[in-house]
């Protein structure tokens, strides 16, 4: 596996290694102990979630809070999407900021998400299974999130706005100067 640093602290673009022949390919998709070296953290993941999405759909920005900040590491099974993490640590230097990267199942590249990020990501392929680990379990009472379309953030999606399907929870979320601390 090949662990690429981004502008973020803490994010990671992991490209795995692929074994192509006449039947197929194989490749190993996560093993704890190089992950652990790559990303130079000790990570422990605890819960696997997976989402189905039609072109269009754009999901986030989310994040958990205090004790349920959560971590993920993600992919894309089926199809093409849009990922980004944006940092709302308060004390990062890179508040604020963004990291976009497209995932697909040609590409078979992976994304490391570490805690105090928001996530989201927009589907471009016409369906997506999107899979991803997380560090932490789901808590309701400790959700946060951050309107797609904050202008400090300016996450360009590069997607017509009123093609773009958001559940209404979504399309109603705070900025992240109104959103709760992730600590």
């Amino acid at each position: 596996m090949n662990f690429i640093a981004t502008k973020l602290e803490g994010c990671f673009i992991i490209e795995p290694r692929v074994i192509l022949d006449e039947r197929g390919y194989f490749m190993e998709s996560f093993n704890e102990t190089l992950f652990q070296k790559g990303v130079d953290q000790p990570v422990h993941f605890v819960q696997d979630n997976q989402s189905f999405s039609s072109k269009g759909v754009l999901r986030g920005l989310h994040y958990q809070t205090g004790a349920y900040a959560q971590a993920k590491l993600v992919r894309v099974l089926q199809g093409e999407v849009l990922d980004v993490a944006v940092d709302i640590r308060p004390e990062s230097a890179t508040y604020g900021e963004f990291e976009a990267i497209i995932l697909s199942d040609e590409n078979r590249k992976q994304f490391f998400i570490p805690r105090g990020f928001a996530h989201g990501f927009l589907v471009l392929s016409e369906t997506a299974t999107f899979f991803y680990k997380c560090d932490n379990f789901y808590n309701k009472e400790s959700e946060g999130g951050i309107i797609f379309n904050d202008s400090l953030i300016n996450i360009d999606w590069n997607y017509p706005i009123s093609d773009l399907i958001i559940s209404e929870k979504d399309k109603v979320q705070p900025t992240l100067e109104n959103a709760k601390k992730v600590w």
